[in-house]
């Protein structure tokens, strides 16, 4: 057995919508049938004995090696806690090879599952011993370690229940929501627009209780202090008991409470010094520890909170009943469970000793031993749920304080005998403002019912019913991808958007080119939803990108298929057959927004058609023949339809109608263009799917002209002394004859004569290379040959030997050469050109063969 290749799908891909980690795996002729190999299921079972019960797919009648790695890569996730359920095992067309599919919700949680699902298989084989517990426990643990903490997880999963996009920008809590222009951002429970300035307030405990005194606040005097012996002189200042604690800690660090003696003093600001430079005595108020959450301007949840604490049963130590109260399965260390441990530590064994305990100590039944004068659940405290308790003045006094420090998240701190009574009735205070305030304590609280904080959190950073997505549209296809993607781009633009658009040559963001080189794919993808100046996007979607990682998006707007042709890259990455490639273009159509999402297909495309029935949303029909089948029956139900009649491009639905003249669209070259008109109709079809206005949609067509600026490599035209040259990218046997078919349709005399300028594409099947020439050589007087740059893993020289096999019968073509060097063969073929002849030349170097073009173009000129 052999793994050949791991890869993360990050995104909705060929095999389902989850994130999922997908391998190849070669097995030799045993491991093809478990069955051969005596015992393998049962020591499986024995290590492992949660597996699945291993069964073959629908389409395998035996389970192989592969198989049980499948389900031991999945069991192992599932039950180290993890959320997964999909997997998949699918045997290629190489007998003993197999692509194996499993869901993940951590990456590095999927990868570490299959490496021990191997493992497992391989300990099975030999019959040596597994250590499933270990295995488990490191599922456990790092799964732990990289998944989304309580509070930003909270906070992720309210966005997503309202269907928010989210994207996680580091491994720890920042987290992007929204995309383009409607994006914000997070970390932990703190926002984009909670500011640097009321962060630093918050973190200076003295001006925070200097802003809340001036604004009528309730506080407890104190002041900063020097050293120990200006803390016990501040402390008989104040009078009576007092807090010492950093000015600028967090989670209740270095904090010592109700002290009155020079010695607690002067130690409290041993230990608080050691967290900050500056510390601070202030007047204890006695009374409950309460915690307010307040979000905009509201009092989400409030938690009375209790310090770590065990009660004396008379026959266990103190040390013995922290052991039990630690047992409880939902106390855990750090704050991936609702409680934490108590922490039994030099400050427990401290605050034990103000009591006259020691660990030792058997604290007699029902008696409550405090292990710490903080109430922090990440020290070991409890917390119960009050929010329902809490006086309006009460809330209203909390609102007010985090208004004036300027939080729009804050964790209000207070000190008072109940939640009652209005805070100044009973003489407590406000004793701290935090900044990204925990939020477990609400939402698991120890006792009482859990608080919806994240669903607040997120409802006071995007309004009801807004999902934070701007307009996207997928495009994908044979031929006609990037021109269709242009035209849709221009039609937005025309409506006053700023579009974000991925092509095969470069990201554009409001026209501007931000990236170069095929960008097709979904890293691309992500990189214009993640631009804050994108308020629509239009991507182009390759079927490399989909099979190499997923999509770069969860779901579309609109999905655009133009066409599936049989020379795109077949017999790459398992895609051997027309219907192979079908599933995968059809990827961006069953990710169209269910209901409300559209998929635009080509009618006449029979495998495109058929892609309507895995639309979750609605369909529209394209094809220049209304009376297609596909285009009568769907008309017949009320259903839209784009055609061709005549002169113009009509949109129909029912009783509705609208006319756009060929004439007014300039890419189309009135008509005689037959791909053009398709990609244009594809194009209306997206602008009437987003629901835009006609004359928007005339405009943005009106407006595209499908120049180099435009659209470099797409059917350019350049006049050279009174030859026509059409330059163009197309590189498979679909796009030669939709290219031959226009360029028959275009003007010529009798005493025209065409040459064409070749090359092709190494990672093509020999098949579509060959077919490129045939199809060039009964349309065309002389054949030009040169050789790509970058063969694709072909030998010098083959690729040009396939070109030469498929002009073998040509019956036009008798002038024949092959000329070393791309810009060679265009300068040769400029040479032989006479007034009212034509040149297509198909080019490798897109951006250099243009400038090449244009340069001898403007020297004739000159």
């Amino acid at each position: 057995m052999e793994v050949s290749r791991i890869r993360a799908l990050r995104g909705p891909n060929l095999w389902s919508r989850h994130t999922a980690i997908e391998a190849i795996i070669a097995c030799n002729e045993s491991e093809c049938t478990i069955g051969n190999i005596a015992g393998f299921e049962a020591r499986l079972r024995e290590r492992f004995p949660e597996i699945a019960l291993l069964q073959p797919t629908a389409s395998n009648d035996v389970v192989s090696m592969a198989h049980a790695i499948e389900y031991a890569a999945l069991g192992l996730q599932a039950q180290a806690g993890c959320p997964v359920t999909f997997s998949r095992t699918a045997q290629t067309l190489e007998p003993g090879l197999y692509q194996v599919v499993v869901e993940y919700s951590e990456e590095a949680v999927g990868r570490l599952a299959f490496e021990l699902a191997q493992e497992l298989c391989q300990a099975a084989v030999g019959d040596q011993p597994f250590d499933i517990a270990g295995a488990l426990s490191r599922l456990r643990e790092l799964d732990e370690d990289v998944r989304l903490g309580p509070s930003t997880g909270s906070i992720v999963y309210a966005a997503v229940a309202r269907k928010i996009p989210y994207r996680r920008l580091t491994e720890g809590s920042m987290v992007q929501f929204g995309w383009g222009s409607k994006q914000r951002r997070i970390q932990a429970a703190e926002t984009d627009r909670t500011s640097a300035v009321a962060e630093s307030i918050a973190q200076d405990k003295e001006l925070t209780k200097t802003l809340l005194h001036a604004a009528g606040v309730p506080v407890p005097c104190g002041r900063p202090v020097d050293d120990a012996a200006d803390a016990w002189a501040a402390a008989l200042e104040i009078g009576g008991a007092v807090v010492v604690k950093p000015q600028d800690g967090n989670q209740g660090k270095g904090v010592a409470v109700n002290l009155t003696t020079r010695e607690q003093v002067e130690a409290a600001y041993a230990v608080a010094f050691k967290i900050s430079d500056e510390v601070l005595v202030e007047r204890y108020l006695p009374g409950q520890d309460y915690r307010l959450l307040v979000v905009g301007n509201k009092l989400i949840a409030a938690a009375r909170r209790e310090p770590p604490m065990v009660v004396g049963d008379g026959a266990h130590s103190v040390r013995q009943l922290v052991d039990q109260v630690n047992s409880d399965p939902r106390r855990g260390v750090g704050h991936a469970t609702s409680l934490t441990k108590i922490r039994f530590d030099d400050i427990a064994l401290a605050r034990l000793a103000e009591d006259g305990l020691t660990a030792d100590s058997i604290p007699a039944r029902g008696m409550r031993v405090i292990l710490r004068n903080n109430a922090n659940l990440s020290t070991g405290g409890t917390a119960t749920d009050v929010t329902d308790d809490v006086h309006p003045d009460f809330a209203a006094r909390a609102v007010a304080a985090a208004q004036m420090v300027g939080l729009d998240i804050a964790g209000v701190d207070i000190v008072c005998n109940n939640v009652l009574r209005p805070l100044e009735e009973q003489g407590g205070g406000i004793v701290e403002l935090n900044a990204a305030p925990g939020l477990r304590m609400h939402l698991q609280p120890s006792y009482g019912k859990g608080r919806a904080v994240g669903e607040a959190i997120i409802a006071n950073m995007f309004d009801a019913g807004d999902d934070a997505r701007i307009p996207l549209v997928a495009v994908a296809g044979t031929n006609g991808k990037t021109t269709t993607v242009r035209l849709i781009a221009s039609i937005l633009g025309s409506s006053g958007l700023r579009v974000g658009m991925t092509t095969t040559d470069g990201v554009y963001v409001a026209n501007k080119r931000i990236d170069t080189g095929d960008c097709s794919g979904p890293k691309s993808a992500k990189n214009v939803l993640f631009h804050p100046d994108v308020d629509a996007a239009v991507l182009e979607t390759a079927r490399g990108g989909v099979l190499r990682e997923g999509l770069g998006f969860d779901r579309c707007d609109v999905a655009v298929v133009t066409n599936i042709g049989s020379g795109d890259h077949l017999g790459l990455s398992y895609i051997s057959t027309v219907e192979d490639l079908s599933v995968v273009k059809r990827v961006i159509v069953q990710n169209v927004k269910p209901d409300t999402g559209v998929a635009v297909l080509n009618a006449a495309d029979p495998m495109v058609a058929r892609m309507a029935e895995s639309c979750p949303g609605k369909v529209i029909f394209f094809a220049c023949d209304r009376n297609h089948p596909v285009m009568a029956m769907h008309r017949a139900r009320g259903k839209r339809i784009i055609y061709l009649d005549d002169d113009a491009i009509v949109a129909s639905e029912g009783g509705f109608t609208q006319r756009i003249a060929l004439a007014q669209v300039p890419v189309t070259a009135n008509g005689a263009i037959g791909f053009q008109v398709e990609n244009a109709m594809a194009a209306t079809g997206a602008g009437w799917a987003l629901g835009l206005n006609w004359d928007i949609i005339r405009s943005g067509l009106a407006s595209f002209v499908n120049d180099v600026a435009s659209a470099p490599g797409r059917f350019n035209l350049f006049s050279y002394r009174g030859a026509t040259l059409i330059a163009d990218y197309g590189h498979n046997p679909d796009a030669i004859a939709a290219l031959v078919k226009a360029i028959d349709n275009m003007p010529s005399t009798p005493q025209s004569r065409r040459s064409v300028v070749i090359s092709g594409a190494g990672d093509r099947r020999d098949e579509d290379i060959r077919q490129q020439t045939e199809i060039l050589g009964d349309a065309f007087d002389q054949v030009l040959l040169y050789q790509d740059q970058c063969q694709r893993g072909r030998a010098d020289g083959e690729v040009l030997a396939l070109l030469q096999l498929g002009l073998k019968n040509a019956r036009r073509a008798k002038d024949i050469k092959e000329i070393h060097g791309e810009f060679l063969a265009i300068d040769t073929a400029l040479a032989g050109l006479q007034e009212g002849d034509l040149c297509l030349i198909l080019i490798d170097q897109v951006e250099e063969a243009l400038a090449h073009i244009a340069k001898r173009v403007a020297e004739t000129q000159s």
